[in-house]
């Protein structure tokens, strides 16, 4: 299903193709004329003007570009029997810079170099705001997936510190129940150094959150997290006490806070807690 941005009260769907993006010349046609979508593409694809940017475009970014064929097109260009649709623009010259999709979610789409050519024949008013609307969607984009990285990562190096504990803390002898009580215990000694306090005293100040302590987390916090899981897991298999382990982790985790929150008026730092 395409994604979608609202232009000036219009829906206007989005593609990717290649990794790049594609936006739908229907759409954005549809804001001039919404019975004539594809009446205005056509009209667009008919001028010199244009026949002359898709195709440098093509040329830049297309080795299967036709230019034989293109400059067939080319030279008609401006009689007033030449007519060009999407898809005979596409079957000539082997193009790629725009789409024609059919189906549910069926349409024109074009790369957003060309899209923007087309918005502004449109109106210079839309091709301002389908620009702002875009950067709109992809500084969203570039956070969620910059959370999700910070995530992912804090995810992996937790694998990499339960798995040191198995081998080093774990007795072969024990237990699924005792086994969970030790990686409980682990997981809160980064608790502890990080933030300060266990996940259960967390949830017992904190009874209407949703989620849990490492769920609340800065993205600082989840940075530094996975630092630390990774120096834990180093820490047992030095076979390093708990208790030393946990100061060290706290006096890490100070100084890399003070780091990553530098530019912060008021950084929170976790305060130094000494292991029983």
């Amino acid at each position: 299903m395409p994604k979608k941005i609202e232009v000036l009260a219009r829906e206007v769907r989005l593609t990717g193709v290649n990794d790049q993006d594609y936006v739908c010349l229907t759409d954005i046609a549809r804001y001039k004329n919404a019975d004539a979508s594809d009446d205005l593409i056509r009209n667009w694809l008919r001028n010199r003007n244009t026949l002359e940017f898709l195709g440098l475009w093509e040329q830049i970014n297309n080795p299967g570009f036709n230019p034989v064929e293109f400059d067939g097109i080319r030279m008609q260009a401006g009689l007033n029997s030449f007519t060009l649709t999407p898809k005979q623009w596409i079957e000539r010259t082997g193009a790629i810079g725009i789409q024609s999709k059919a189906g549910r979610y069926g349409g024109t789409y074009a790369h957003l170099d060309i899209a923007l050519e087309f918005a502004a024949w449109i109106s210079v008013e839309f091709k301002l705001y389908l620009i702002k609307e875009f950067q709109r969607l992809k500084e969203t984009e570039r956070q969620t997936l910059g959370w999700d990285i910070r995530r992912n990562l804090a995810r992996i190096n937790y694998r990499i510190h339960t798995d040191a504990i198995q081998t080093h803390l774990i007795p072969p002898e024990l237990g699924k129940a005792q086994t969970s009580l030790v990686y409980a215990s682990e997981a809160d000694v980064l608790n502890m150094a990080l933030f300060g306090q266990t996940a259960a005293q967390w949830r017992g100040q904190n009874p209407g959150e949703q989620g849990n302590i490492r769920d609340q987390a800065t993205g600082a916090q989840l940075v530094c997290l996975s630092n630390l899981e990774n120096l834990n897991a180093l820490f047992i298999g030095q076979a390093l006490p708990q208790s030393e382990r946990l100061t060290r982790l706290n006096q890490i985790a100070i100084q890399q806070m003070k780091l990553l929150t530098a530019d912060e008026r008021t950084p929170k730092l976790p305060e130094g807690k000494k292991g029983k």
